[in-house]
């Protein structure tokens, strides 16, 4: 019988719909490209902890596991991490990075979703990518999860460091670094994985993405110092 930790991928599944369609209210409010991207990244979370819990509690299963793996183990934060990209660089570069980076996420996930599946390799109740035959495709996963952790998170750690001088925008330090560390508790989580401890990474996949709330909330909230209101950028805002 499931222990109560293997629904904690369910109430991730629960908190990315609510945090994504909250920060979709506010593209819709504000018509900002990059809230547009860490929208869909937050949905994509969101469909990756749902297979999770799915093969957790109800077993295995190829359109479960080639969900998990395009939305999850393949696109992890990148669609986030381009929302940072749209949100701190030029438009015109961040375009550029677009046209580099989405290719790649197509050709990757039609990969996935042809790929002939071992099914010697499947575990009723856990989720690995060596039931693909086609072990190739794995290869795109750790450029875009570069990708993602360099853009995410460092673009994070750079905003917080902006902020962190004045205490006007102190608030924003402070939802930066919360983001950070937020977007670095999966990947955390995921290395226990490979020791077979698949809890630790429901656990720091929910942690994770309550920070990463908590510190959107932390960035969107205008603090008022003296009659002067922060005008400045951060991740996201």
């Amino acid at each position: 019988m499931p222990g109560p930790v293997s629904y904690i991928p369910l109430v991730t599944t629960v908190v990315a719909l609510v945090f994504s369609w909250k920060v979709f209210q506010r593209y819709t409010a504000r018509r900002g490209t990059h809230l547009l991207w860490w929208a869909a990244g937050i949905m994509t979370f969101a469909v990756g902890t749902f297979t999770e819990g799915y093969v957790t509690l109800f077993g295995w299963n190829p359109g479960i596991f080639r969900a998990w793996y395009i939305s999850g183990a393949l696109l992890g934060g990148a669609p986030m991490a381009q929302g940072t990209v749209y949100l701190l660089l030029r438009r015109r570069t961040a375009d550029i990075l677009t046209m580099l980076v989405l290719p790649t996420i197509i050709v990757a996930s039609v990969c996935v979703a042809a790929s002939p599946l071992s099914l010697e390799m499947v575990e009723p109740h856990r989720l690995s990518g060596r039931v693909l035959t086609w072990q190739w495709v794995r290869l795109f996963s750790p450029f875009i999860n570069t990708y993602a952790v360099i853009f995410l998170v460092g673009g994070a750690l750079l905003s917080a460091y902006r902020f962190k001088k004045s205490p006007i925008t102190f608030n924003r330090f402070v939802g930066n670094v919360l983001i950070a560390v937020g977007a670095i508790l999966p990947a955390i989580g995921g290395t226990f994985t490979r020791f077979g401890y698949t809890e630790v990474l429901y656990v720091t996949e929910l942690v994770g993405l309550v920070m990463i709330y908590m510190g959107y909330r932390y960035n969107v909230r205008e603090k008022v110092l003296r009659g002067v209101t922060p005008l400045a950028k951060g991740v996201p805002a």
